[in-house]
């Protein structure tokens, strides 16, 4: 399927609703990850002339709750109860607050928001399927698939993500609209890339991410360079394992584990160029703020990285788990070192041109409108 069948979003037009619209978006949580720092962003940056968001946690609220609220948005979080008892207090909520769109976010809210939302009869649902749903069994696939004929349009964050939802998960085209992931530059200054051969990897600590073949590949990267440098930020499930495999591999002096941190932008700015050995993603938040700082990337082709990396522009992409493939492209990277700032600067175009999150916010409300246009 070529990429342009799948639909993209126009221009926003002068017709505009006489009245902001009442917008609840609906996620499992509002505690930690990508997702939820994506609503933390829409937050801020909706145009409250066009719609007023509201947020709603099915279970745990935590940071991003807080910034949320910080930024002037209302956040509602479910009571505990069973899963008809979920659907009966968000069917009460949207009745009450009249929302005319509730905006739901990957599978769970996408099935039970979606329900309550009918129930409600509120008029437009939406569903945003953030990444591209890798190790979902087939309950949560079906669910998936049932729940898509209750909503007005399935959106996913990458081209790969909207083809996986066209040609496995069954959706009609028509149905299956692309609004890529956009961060807030302001938070990420241009810097350029340091001088060193650092390299610095920010993720979850989690199988998906396959961070054993990246550390598999440092002693063959030591070979050719020895002051070849990781650091790697995040925390996660597979944490002590990788400690251990450092230490089986005799690598423990070149590697730093710095956990999790809130001053990546200060942490991206002391390191060379970027790596990612994933296995999946959507639209790779940290890559684009790698990107947004001016590190040249070196990362594996899946999901939606090949949408964000220009391969020889703004870095490279290697297949995934091939423990020759990535020390190959790490060693070609700390050996074109002159080239470093001119990709950083390609890299800090390409996601000012396409991966702003003005953009994104403005992107949603324009689907928000024409979905009301359309009754």
């Amino acid at each position: 399927m070529a990429v342009a069948e799948i639909l993209v979003t126009p221009t926003r037009s002068a017709s505009t609703a006489t009245r902001p619209l009442r917008v609840c978006h609906v996620s499992l949580t509002l505690k930690t990850g990508g997702l939820e720092r994506i609503l933390a962003d829409l937050a801020r940056h909706h145009d409250r002339a066009v719609c007023l968001p509201e947020f709603l946690a099915i279970r745990e609220v935590g940071r991003f709750a807080d910034e949320i609220r910080d930024a002037g948005g209302i956040v509602h979080r479910l009571r505990p109860s069973g899963r008809w008892g979920q659907i009966q207090q968000m069917r009460r909520l949207f009745r009450e607050q009249g929302f005319d769109v509730v905006h739901t976010h990957n599978t769970y809210p996408h099935l039970y928001a979606s329900i309550a939302a009918r129930l409600a009869r509120v008029p437009v649902v939406v569903n945003t399927r953030h990444g591209q749903r890798a190790g979902h069994g087939w309950k949560s696939r079906t669910q998936f698939r049932w729940a898509s004929h209750l909503v007005n349009r399935i959106i996913t964050v990458s081209d790969d993500a909207a083809k996986l939802c066209i040609e496995v998960d069954g959706i009609a085209k028509g149905k299956v609209q692309r609004i890529w992931n956009g961060i807030d530059l302001t938070d990420f200054a241009f810097s350029g890339p340091a001088s060193q051969p650092v390299a610095i990897a920010v993720a979850r600590l989690s199988a998906e991410k396959d961070f054993p073949t990246l550390l598999r590949a440092v002693p063959l990267v030591l070979a050719s360079v020895p002051d070849f440098r990781l650091r790697i930020v995040g925390d996660g499930p597979e944490r002590e394992p990788l400690e251990r495999l450092t230490v089986e591999l005799g690598i423990t002096r070149y590697i730093e584990f710095l956990g999790e941190r809130t001053d990546v932008p200060e942490l991206l700015k002391e390191a060379g160029f970027f790596v990612s050995s994933s296995l999946t993603e959507g639209i790779s938040l940290t890559l684009l703020e790698a990107m947004a700082v001016g590190l040249p990337v070196v990362a594996t082709a899946v999901g939606g990285n090949p949408e964000i990396v220009v391969a020889g522009k703004t870095g490279s992409l290697v297949p995934s788990h091939d423990p020759q493939a990535l020390p190959n492209a790490i060693v070609t990277m700390c050996r074109n070192q002159s080239a470093w700032l001119a990709m950083g600067k390609s890299g800090r175009d390409r996601v000012a041109g396409n991966f702003e999150v003005g953009r994104m916010a403005n992107d949603y409300e324009q689907l928000y409108l024409d979905l009301i246009t359309q009754g």
